[in-house]
């Protein structure tokens, strides 16, 4: 299979837009079809690349030579663009295209990307279906069964053991590109999740096949076998068809769930005068048990959450950026401090394989105290969101419980906010040296000696500096409030 055959598809209407004849000669291993920015870590050597071009900014050649070269790096065999999302193929990523010799082919907004992926998968079935020594397709007795737990509806663990079992004892997984294992065959031993984020994006050899169906960047569903040998691509493709038709049924139930989500959150935020009623019909409609203890978290991304709480396999309920959990340790104040520490370490162990999937999206989490019952979940949730504004670069994910500094505390109040206070109350100082005094001698706790020694100054001039701070701020530094409101202010700043 070559990119010329399908360039001869008269059915597709795709266009050669750059490429030569000894590159597009190249044999094609799989097709990949993805909107990242830099998709390299997601592709193998000899396939074919789809791409919407959704992270196409006009004029921006960067991104174009960026995503080119992921392409180049990883082996790719040509790009196939489509024109739907900018009516074009952009003349910038055509160059780069020529520049780094990767062939590049238009595909008109009528041809849908699944066409082109049948078409390949097609192709290469039917120069495998002429070598006779192996099988290469399910069985008519196998599909049959599919068909039938599908119907039923057969959750993946069913499906995919099923569809191997004919295989024999095949080690075999089905994983999402953050590494959750979400089902694999009883020959295959569990694996932790950095691992399965490897195996997903085929770093671990064998063989990684995408599931086409609707996902997000961090829950994509891969099938992958560590034995590249074991079973034929035309049968795994049809396994993968399979599995992504219960995974479109699943999208539908998931926006269900996401608009119950919604109505949750909605009640929540009014809980200070919504009917306790309504409230526990809503959490019951989103699946939570009408008591407590419940928690609530909240983050820049609810699909990265969502993901994050499969994981765990925890008992929520995932809107857009907010989630509901229900705690199922006993109660009291203790228990629930140490239910959302171990949340927050567990989070924390997890963001860095949520991250690698979209390495350009800013992912944070803020998690709020327990809520004993219903009429606390205001409060988690405005402690979720005050942990969310808390957390930052070097504390993505955020545990009110944890929130035990004034720097921490102050870090969760917006960062206009924090700039009109520290402008208020130390603006008259400037950024010279009546600033830098004053933060050695609240550093140094109001010591004239050691500010003086630590500034090489008479402690006569450190005794002026601080009057003319003093002066200027209109505080008294004898003061215990007015010394906070001081120190406050220098962190804001």
């Amino acid at each position: 299979m070559h990119v010329l055959d399908l360039l001869q598809s008269d059915n597709l209407g795709l266009t050669l837009l750059w490429g030569e004849d000894a590159l597009l000669g190249q044999e094609v291993s799989g097709v990949t079809a993805t909107d990242l920015e830099d998709p390299g870590r997601f592709l193998g050597p000899g396939e074919l690349v789809l791409s919407g071009l959704v992270w196409w900014a006009e004029g921006d050649l960067g991104k174009a030579d960026r995503f080119v070269a992921a392409l180049a790096d990883a082996g790719a065999t040509a790009l196939l663009a489509g024109e739907e999302t900018h009516g074009r193929v952009p003349d910038e990523l055509v160059a780069a295209c020529r520049a780094r010799r990767v062939p590049i082919v238009a595909v008109p907004a009528r041809t849908s990307f699944r066409a082109v992926t049948e078409a390949v998968y097609l192709r290469q079935w039917g120069d495998l279906s002429r070598r006779p020594t192996r099988l290469f397709a399910l069985p008519e007795n196998v599909r049959s069964e599919l068909s039938g737990l599908l119907e039923r509806g057969a959750g993946p663990a069913e499906l995919l053991d099923r569809a191997c079992a004919h295989l024999g004892r095949v080690p075999c997984y089905l994983l999402t590109a953050s590494g959750r294992t979400i089902a694999r065959t009883p020959s295959a031993p569990a694996i932790p999740a950095q691992r399965g984020a490897d195996a997903a994006a085929g770093a671990l050899g064998g063989v990684s096949l995408n599931i086409e169906a609707a996902g997000t960047p961090y829950d994509a569903w891969r099938l992958h076998l560590p034995d590249a040998d074991a079973a034929p691509p035309r049968v795994l493709h049809e396994i993968a068809e399979v599995l992504a038709q219960y995974r479109d049924g699943q999208a539908r139930r998931t926006a269900a769930e996401r608009a119950a989500a919604a109505e949750l959150v909605a009640l929540m935020e009014g809980a200070a005068t919504a009917d306790p009623g309504a409230l526990e019909d809503a959490l019951a409609a989103a699946g939570l048990p009408a008591r407590g203890p419940y928690r609530v978290l909240a983050a820049t991304s609810g699909d990265a959450l969502a993901e994050a709480l499969a994981h765990l396999g925890v008992t929520a309920v995932v809107g857009e950026g907010v989630a509901v959990l229900h705690e199922d340790a006993p109660g009291g104040p203790d228990a629930g401090a140490d239910a959302g520490a171990d949340a927050g370490a567990e989070l924390r162990g997890l963001w860095p394989l949520l991250q690698a999937c979209r390495p350009e999206a800013e992912l944070r989490v803020g998690v709020g105290a327990v809520a004993p019952g219903t009429e606390d979940l205001r409060a988690s949730l405005n402690q979720a969101r005050f942990a969310l504004t808390a957390a930052g670069d070097g504390t993505p994910v955020r545990v009110i419980d944890q929130l035990d500094t004034l720097a921490a505390l102050l870090a969760g109040v917006p960062a206009e906010v924090r700039a009109v206070f520290g402008a208020r109350t130390l603006g008259a100082l400037g950024d010279g040296m009546l600033r830098e005094t004053l933060e050695v001698f609240l550093a140094n706790n109001c010591s004239w000696t050691r500010t003086a020694e630590a500034l090489h100054l008479h402690v006569n001039t450190v005794h002026y500096r601080i009057e003319r701070v003093e002066t200027l701020t209109g505080r008294d530094l004898s003061r215990l409030d007015h010394k906070l409101d001081l120190y406050a202010a220098l962190r804001c700043g």
